[in-house]
């Protein structure tokens, strides 16, 4: 038997290859949309791709399932469970609770697992040319180690209402059956930490039934009520983008057929676009474009958290340009793929293509934490915190308001254009975010603290745990 686990550190994704080296047949489960590494992984193995799978309709990337099927001619097999809203609309081997279907020689079993999502599946593996016993189970977003998928999904980010408690209680009586297996059983999620799926995943990639059983919170909690409270307190926002990875997810998503290379744009060809109204999204450091970055200019800084923030920030309906280095666009455009965000125009590599026709740059504000603790004290300010809910409830600057980063665009109305603004988050990167898009929007005066929170609480100021009245939640 060939096992491979593929993850992604930007999305916190993983997927998986399982082969037989006796048939050379190998499935793939919960593919991505650049498929390259499969193919890759497939020949590196000798063996062929025939079959492919999902534990569910995803919400947090684009899947790869029918990319890869075009590509390999690969049997697709999906759950038929969760009901008619559930039902995947493009062509694949249905699968239900119980249903077995065979690799070679390594025997899968389909077990439903709703909770997540209601047409959840889990795979059970079996080596059948050394074992009769399961070797080990994949997940999805069902078990994590430490933590369980969250319930509220569908409610929070798909829109589809009264959800949530219901979808709690499936997934109460599901780990009832997951702790039936036995202890010895490998387990293998969708997800590691850092995933918007869960609030408390752990770090290390695969665990057993039998550690969970033992250290996973969820594990312990005999009462269903009780459980369904603590499955859904403090569960992180999910970004917007997500309800419309369920969508396209369901339907099934365009085959590229390769990955795409937006064009180097000229000087000319930039200003035509910018003129046009299309955004440019500005990579660089946060340092670099509080010095000078082009007006307009949404900043998303290229790092491990790029491709969440993008789906927060970038309209999938409109032309958008990137401002990223030549030797960092082949990348980017595969994050931004991964999500969906394939309506770029072109990019540039340097903000000189702004500067050759207007060489008039605009500035963006830090202050240390001395000069907002003075600010403060005067008491002329709209101090905004855009970290997430629960980080706001453990500890936040006195008089501060609650508006996450993410959120910026729906909540202009709560921001006065008038009274200087300053925003911090934990350390600069998502308050730069909600920065660019208040200048983008015809705010002034907005400054961001530099080191964020962190730095706020080194030099030693006051700060004060959630009072309800501050928080925006829209």
């Amino acid at each position: 038997m060939i096992f491979k686990h593929i993850y992604e550190d930007d999305l916190a994704q993983a997927s998986y290859l399982i082969g037989c080296q006796a048939t050379g047949q190998a499935l793939v489960i919960d593919p991505r949309r650049d498929i390259d590494i499969y193919l890759r992984t497939a020949e590196k193995e000798k063996v062929n791709i025939t079959h492919i799978a999902e534990t569910h309709i995803h919400a947090d990337f684009l899947s790869g399932t029918r990319e890869l099927a075009a590509a390999t001619d690969a049997e697709i097999y999906l759950s038929a469970e969760g009901g008619t809203d559930w039902q995947y609309g493009f062509a694949n081997n249905p699968l239900k609770d119980g249903e077995v279907f065979y690799v070679g020689n390594v025997k899968i079993e389909a077990i439903h697992t709703p909770g997540h999502t209601p047409e959840h599946l889990s795979y059970l593996f079996t080596d059948t040319a050394a074992t009769n016993l399961p070797l080990m189970i994949i997940t999805g977003d069902f078990v994590f180690v430490g933590d369980v998928g969250r319930p509220d999904l569908l409610e929070e980010a798909a829109g589809i209402a009264d959800t949530k408690e219901e979808a709690a209680r499936q997934m109460f009586h599901s780990l009832k059956r997951f702790k039936q297996l036995p202890d010895h059983v490998q387990v293998w999620p969708g997800h590691g930490a850092g995933s918007a799926c869960g609030k408390a995943l752990g770090a290390v990639p695969s665990s057993t039934v039998g550690y969970e059983k033992q250290t996973n919170w969820a594990m312990h909690i005999e009462d269903e009520d009780r459980f369904v409270r603590e499955l859904l307190q403090g569960q992180p926002e999910p970004p917007t983008y997500f309800s419309r990875m369920k969508t396209l997810n369901k339907k099934g998503p365009d085959v590229l057929g390769h990955v795409p290379r937006p064009a180097r744009l000229s000087n000319k060809q930039f200003h035509q676009h910018y003129d046009n109204g299309f955004p440019v999204i500005d990579t660089r450091t946060k340092q670099a474009f509080a010095e000078g970055h082009i007006p307009g200019s949404i900043h998303i800084e290229d790092n491990s958290a790029f491709t969440t923030w993008a789906g927060w920030m970038i309209q999938y309906d409109r032309p958008f340009i990137l401002l990223t280095d030549d030797r960092r666009i082949d990348e980017l455009v595969v994050k931004l793929l991964r999500i969906g965000l394939d309506n770029f125009s072109g990019y540039i590599p340097h903000i000189r293509s702004w500067q050759f026709h207007q060489p008039a740059l605009k500035q963006a504000t830090l202050v240390s934490p001395e000069k907002l603790d003075t600010l403060r004290r005067q008491n002329n300010i709209q101090l905004i915190d855009v970290r997430n809910a629960s980080e706001f409830a453990a500890g936040h600057i006195p008089g501060a308001r609650h508006i996450q980063a993410g959120k910026i665009a729906r909540n202009l109305h709560q921001i006065s254009q008038d009274t200087p603004i300053v925003l911090y988050c934990a350390g600069g990167d998502r308050s730069s975010i909600a920065m660019s898009y208040l200048l983008a929007n015809g705010y002034h005066h907005v400054m961001n603290l530099e080191g964020g929170f962190d730095a706020w609480r080194q030099a030693g100021y006051q700060e004060t745990k959630q009072q309800h009245q501050t928080s925006v939640v829209d």
